[in-house]
């Protein structure tokens, strides 16, 4: 079929499930690329629209999209997002039970479900393996697909897996998507996925309308509320802490600021209160943890402040672009004093905690969770993270940096708190179920405003709701729990009961501590990559000379880059009367006899040539005001 006739049906899907006349930049080319069964790494950034980039081809192709996802908030709101299109969807992840998993992988092997978003933990699974076989996939996805990468800084070897999937797909297109990715990391996810040849379709990740800033300032209260003075509009200030959440939003709202803060440990309720609250602009500032901001698409964010410096430039470029996404002028700002850059170069030994401090984190985890030696694989648990610290007296930092390891090693993983609600899927045919009602009328009440709620219960697990049937019924919610329980214990249906809490997932059987294993050489390139992004990202914090844009673009490999004009470098550059060309000769003129000596002013007009002294004098008095030149006490001058 022609590439004209494919685009007009691909109009057609956009404005039938999606509403849209046309396609976001790149996203026809990468759907095309797809729909011509060419395996495609995208490059999009935050914001970009990358689920529509395989959900379009995935609606045009018979069969199922695999989507593989390490994020279960993000799942989550994507497959609630799709079934609000009436397109089927779900998705398996650790927290659901075992009988759960069973009954929706069957029902993706008769052909219920268009999508399936799957954990990338549970690919490994025999559950899953068993049925693979079975199904009728027409196109694997991978988002987040830098996380397959060792280079990557945020790597999870249940990724390494996927290639292994794809020898069972017969030749299938894969689609890998990422907004955060460096050369070496692209050309490791493509050879990680075993790409039939490298394609690679880039969108810049340019944002024109993005200033970014980074401000040295040991009042961070006080700035803060002149940024907020300054920039009218919703905001999220970024902290490293759930302390500092509440610390924050408490001296914004003593200030007459409408604040909020957001983090992992706090209620479903709470969280998803909090987060409405800011979407619709009721509460103007959401402190937060970077537990906030993924599938969230609010697209007015004028201002996004990051208090504490982020570990590196991808995660950093990721919560950054949450700002101004409907292309109005907006601002990114990181405020950093001498202490950040401090705590900043103590990360690394936190980052890697000593390996027999991870054995016997690995020891009490097993015990937390009662599970026996042997045992466990496949298998989620409840697991509250500030009990097991309290329980066993373990630091808190090296604690989450234990349990990283033990993810990268491939022994478990680990999520923060995710609210999963009551869920219900009939396990019984209608007449089944007709006939019990007339054996149980006690119960046909019951079962009937269910059928009436939830009209779907016989397809696909659907979310329950038990204060409402409660009221409908006018009885209490634990009557309607103790009636879900009984038409469980009667094989009528499955019930999974409500959890929001954190889910620790056993990759492999437990083992006796001594005998866990580490590949010591990949920790040592782990390490050597982390320090290294730190380092950009301290230049970053540090480099006064050169354009915020171009800095965080050429890091991502772009070549063709200018000066952005907007961010802070760029308008103290601006009151120059000095060309870019004369600007970069000066400082390189500049900096070549400055570290070589220290030389007075007469002195140093004599090593620089090509430019005015008028010129020179205006570049050499900004370079002093950013502190990258310095004048002695001898009045001599040198380059920092």
């Amino acid at each position: 079929m022609s590439a004209e006739i494919k685009s007009s049906e691909l109009h057609e899907i956009l404005k039938k499930y999606w509403g849209y006349d046309h396609f976001r930049p790149f996203q026809e080319e990468v759907i095309l690329s797809v729909l011509n069964q060419q395996d495609t790494l995208a490059l999009m950034p935050t914001g970009g629209g990358k689920s529509i980039c395989f959900q379009i081809p995935a609606m045009y192709m018979e069969g199922m999209c695999l989507v593989i996802s390490p994020l279960i908030a993000l799942m989550k709101d994507q497959v609630n997002n799709l079934r609000s299109r009436k397109i089927s969807a779900v998705a398996i992840h650790s927290g659901m039970s075992y009988r759960e998993v069973d009954l929706t992988l069957e029902k993706c092997v008769e052909g219920h479900y268009k999508f399936l978003y799957l954990s990338p933990e549970r690919l490994t699974t025999d559950i899953f393996r068993a049925r693979l076989p079975k199904m009728k996939i027409s196109l694997l996805a991978v988002d987040e697909a830098h996380c397959i990468s060792q280079w990557g800084y945020d790597f999870r070897p249940p990724y390494l897996r996927i290639a292994e999937v794809r020898e069972e797909l017969n030749d299938i297109p894969v689609l890998a998507l990422t907004a955060s990715a460096t050369k070496i990391v692209c050309s490791d996810i493509m050879q990680k996925l075993q790409f039939k040849q490298q394609h690679v379709v880039r969108r810049s990740f340019e944002r024109k309308n993005l200033s970014y800033s980074v401000l040295f300032e040991e009042d961070k209260f006080g700035r803060l509320l002149k940024m907020l003075d300054k920039v009218k509009g919703t905001a999220i200030v970024y902290v490293r802490n759930r302390r500092r959440t509440k610390e924050v939003a408490m001296f914004l709202q003593q200030n007459n600021v409408s604040a909020s803060e957001y983090h992992a440990g706090l209620s479903h309720g709470e969280r998803s209160q909090k987060q409405e609250d800011w979407i619709q602009n009721k509460v103007r500032v959401i402190v937060c943890t970077n537990a906030f901001g993924m599938g969230i698409d609010k697209p007015d964010v004028r201002l996004v402040v990051h208090w504490d410096v982020p570990d590196n430039l991808e995660s950093y470029f990721q919560e950054a672009g949450r700002a101004g996404r409907d292309e109005k002028k907006s601002f990114a700002v990181i405020i950093y004093n001498n202490a950040d850059v401090t705590e900043l170069n103590k990360r690394e030994a936190d980052q890697f905690p000593d390996l027999e401090e991870v054995k016997n984190i690995y020891n009490a985890i097993g015990n937390f969770c009662k599970v026996a030696d042997g045992a466990g694989q496949g298998e989620s648990f409840n697991f509250d993270l500030n009990v097991f610290l309290k329980t066993y007296q373990f630091n808190a930092i090296r604690t989450l940096q234990s349990l990283k390891l033990l993810e990268q090693e491939g022994y478990l993983s680990f999520s923060d708190s995710v609210y999963l609600p009551s869920r219900i899927m009939m396990t019984v045919d209608k007449e089944s179920l007709y006939r019990y009602e007339v054996m149980h009328p006690e119960h046909e009440a019951l079962l009937k405003a269910i059928m009436r709620s939830y009209g779907g219960v016989f397809d696909y697990f659907s979310q329950v709701r038990e204060e409402e049937l409660a009221k409908v019924l006018n009885t209490t919610y634990i009557e309607i729990i103790k009636h879900m329980r009984v038409f469980q214990q009667n094989n009528l249906l499955q019930y999974e009961e409500r959890n929001e809490n954190p889910q620790l997932f056993f990759l492999k059987e437990r083992m006796r501590s001594e005998q866990l294993q580490f590949n010591t050489e990949l920790l040592n390139q782990r390490k050597e990559s982390f320090h290294n992004r730190l380092q950009a990202m301290l230049h970053y914090l540090t480099d006064h000379a050169h354009c915020r844009n171009e800095t965080l673009l050429n890091y991502f490999n772009e070549e063709e880059t200018n000066r952005c004009g907007i961010c802070d470098v760029c308008l103290r550059r601006n009151k120059l009367e000095v060309s870019d060309i004369e600007f970069e000769n000066i400082i390189e003129q500049l900096k070549s006899s400055l570290t070589k000596n220290q030389l007075e002013y007469n002195q140093l007009v004599l090593t620089v040539h090509g430019v005015t002294e008028e010129k020179l004098l205006h570049t050499l008095r900004w370079l002093i005001d950013q502190n990258m030149i310095t004048e002695t006490e001898s009045h001599q001058l040198q380059w920092n």
